[in-house]
């Protein structure tokens, strides 16, 4: 297997498994009667992404890897650990909200309130560019840009009410 599809194919698992953690962490906060906010916009998150990964499947054969910007990439995972570790159960790819359940509020959500989507631009930016692929960087880029307006709208009003 050349670098190119090993480097996709460990990003593939790595995004699987997440939707699995994602759905059994879902699963469990449903059954503790958390509500789901912006369920209309949720297939069009995950077409977003799994277009994105098609797209580098697609065209990443035969392309030269920078090591530097893989280098970043990597980094943006470790980051993307940092995020999700303090949400830990409570973390899902839909926004769930549990009633009375107060907000995380240290590891980077002492800085930022939205610090995964922070690490999902440099991934939709970066990993193309690992490859070359300017063109797919930009399209996507713009694409999660304007998936990211809904989204953060609609959790920033369910975890901190409509003044946010």
């Amino acid at each position: 297997m050349s670098l190119p599809y090993a480097i996709m194919a460990l990003v593939t698992l790595q995004r699987l498994a997440e939707l699995v953690i994602a759905e059994r962490n879902t699963r469990r906060l449903r059954a503790q009667g958390a509500i789901e906010i912006g369920r209309e916009h949720y297939p069009a998150m995950v077409l977003l992404h799994a277009s994105w990964l098609i797209v580098l499947w697609l065209s990443v054969g035969g392309r030269p890897v920078n090591l530097v910007l893989l280098g970043i990439f990597v980094v943006l995972q470790a980051l993307r650990v940092w995020v999700l570790a303090p949400l830990g159960a409570r973390w899902t790819t839909r926004i769930i909200v549990l009633p009375g359940l107060p907000l995380v509020t240290n590891g980077p959500f002492r800085f930022l309130r939205h610090p995964n989507y922070c690490v999902v631009i440099g991934e939709i930016a970066i990993l193309p560019l690992v490859f070359g692929l300017t063109l797919v960087a930009i399209a996507f880029s713009f694409l999660n840009a304007a998936m990211l307006i809904v989204r953060i709208r609609s959790e920033s009003q369910a975890l901190y009410g409509a003044a946010a």
